[in-house]
């Protein structure tokens, strides 16, 4: 199996298109690792970094930020903000879509995607704005942002002037690694915004690597964990590998009959085909929306506790600490709500029930129109709450082994959670790519025969 892979991805480079494209993509991404790098002026950053040295990385919605950034957030780089404004444009559009009639039109329309994902690009502009004032602000109150810090970060001693500067820089940064990212979808191979996102994922592997030998192999003391964990703790990588791999591949295929029909003198024959309904059709946005909005309100009752020294606020505040059982009961019950929520707002099975009537197509056993729209609007609702409860499972496996285990969270950030979820994604997405070159010029793929093409 393993020299197979190895065989294949040699082969890679025996086909010169497909060699350019993968040169193309790393050399991209190596620029969009020096943007993660390359300070904003009038920021200490080396200061900030040798705090989250100390400290580790923080668990919430800044470390995940963080981990998106590639560590640019720790180091006051001008690709702090990420792609995560492009990422978030195109899912308010994704949105609106489902609820302006005029954007669901466009959609359907010839030439319609390219509008929305321009209408993205525009937005992502005063979302970098905004955003980069934000984080400006937070560099400006650090001690504020990030506990137990007692420096001080900007060095110019016109604010406003920081501020701006600030301001335009990470917003340029952000451009600029969204345009790299449609490079790499156009011109390299896998699609560059989430490349980009894995690329700074993969960035904390070397930390989460020194996490691991310090558990085991802790500088002059005894360690606390044995080799039972250790076993424990690969097969538990190993299985959750395993199941985001099935999971994110499954699918429920819903056979469907064309009837034969003709168009003008044209016939067309009748057949058989299927549609796929994917049982993770919300992928890992259900994660990040939960992940998002309960860090907040802790952050929120925290500083107003502090502020007007009100205890009980403080109490509050602790029981929406990630590690709390208030704050996984909540988490797990958003992460099932913004999994129906995304398939209520993204799929349309009444456009899908129409569009198979338009055609001539219908579900064997189902009537076509509204009875086919309810069918299909069973089936996705029922297959919804699996994959809901497997994401679930995923996230709150990082928080469960830092609680009851001790291990650090950029250590157990790779064992479940966001970052899994899309690296495991995007590598399935960028291999089948590739293997789609591979067979066009009758290669093997990376599974002899194709058996479970672009799987592993």
């Amino acid at each position: 199996m393993l020299s197979n892979i190895l065989n294949t991805f040699a082969n890679c480079f025996k086909i010169p298109e497909l060699k350019s494209r993968i040169i193309f993509t790393m050399l991209v991404l190596g620029i969009c690792r020096l943007v993660s790098m390359i300070p904003v002026p009038g920021l200490n950053g080396a200061a900030l970094s040798e705090y989250f040295d100390r400290m580790g990385s923080s668990g919430g919605f800044l470390g995940m930020y963080s981990m998106f950034t590639g560590g640019a957030l720790e180091r006051c780089a001008v690709g702090s903000l990420g792609i995560m404004p492009y990422i978030s444009a195109t899912i308010i559009i994704q949105l609106l879509t489902a609820v302006i009639p005029r954007l669901s039109k466009m959609v359907r329309e010839e030439g319609g995607r390219t509008k929305i994902i321009q209408y993205g690009r525009y937005l992502t502009v005063p979302l970098c704005l905004g955003q980069g004032f934000v984080m400006a602000l937070g560099w400006e109150n650090a001690s504020d942002l990030f506990s137990g810090f007692t420096g001080q970060l900007v060095t110019y001693e016109n604010l406003w002037f920081y501020r701006i500067q600030t301001t335009i820089i990470l917003t340029t940064g952000t451009m600029l690694l969204m345009w790299l990212g449609e490079q790499i979808t156009e011109r390299g191979i896998g699609n560059g915004v989430s490349l980009v996102i894995t690329i700074g994922i993969l960035a904390r592997l070397p930390q989460a690597f020194q996490g691991v030998r310090d558990m085991f192999f802790p500088k002059g003391a005894e360690s606390q964990f044995n080799i039972f964990v250790a076993i424990a703790l690969v097969l538990l990588l190993v299985g959750v590998i395993a199941g985001v791999i099935a999971v994110t591949q499954a699918q429920r295929k819903i056979p469907v009959q064309y009837a034969q029909r003709a168009v003008g003198r044209k016939v067309f024959q009748g057949g058989t085909s299927f549609m796929p309904l994917r049982v993770n059709y919300s992928g890992v946005m259900p994660v990040i929306f939960a992940q998002a909005i309960l860090m907040f309100p802790q952050r929120i009752l925290q500083v107003l506790g502090q502020r007007l020294n009100l205890n009980f606020l403080l109490d509050l505040a602790r029981l929406l600490n990630e590690d709390a059982p208030l704050y996984m009961a909540l988490y797990g019950l958003m992460i099932l709500f913004f999994s129906y929520f995304w398939v209520a707002t993204q799929f349309n099975e009444v456009q899908i029930a129409d569009d198979l009537k338009k055609y001539g197509g219908y579900i064997p056993g189902v009537r076509p129109g509204s009875a086919t729209s309810e069918y299909l609007h069973n089936a996705m609702h029922r297959i919804t709450l699996a994959g809901a409860i497997f994401l679930t499972i995923i996230a709150v496996i990082p928080i469960m082994l830092s609680r009851e285990m001790q291990v650090p969270p950029y250590v157990a950030q790779y064992f479940g959670g966001t970052s899994m979820l899309i690296l495991v994604g995007v590598m399935l997405d960028t291999m089948r790519q590739m293997e789609s070159h591979l067979l066009m010029r009758h290669y093997d793929g990376f599974l002899k025969k194709g058996r479970l093409r672009g799987r592993f």
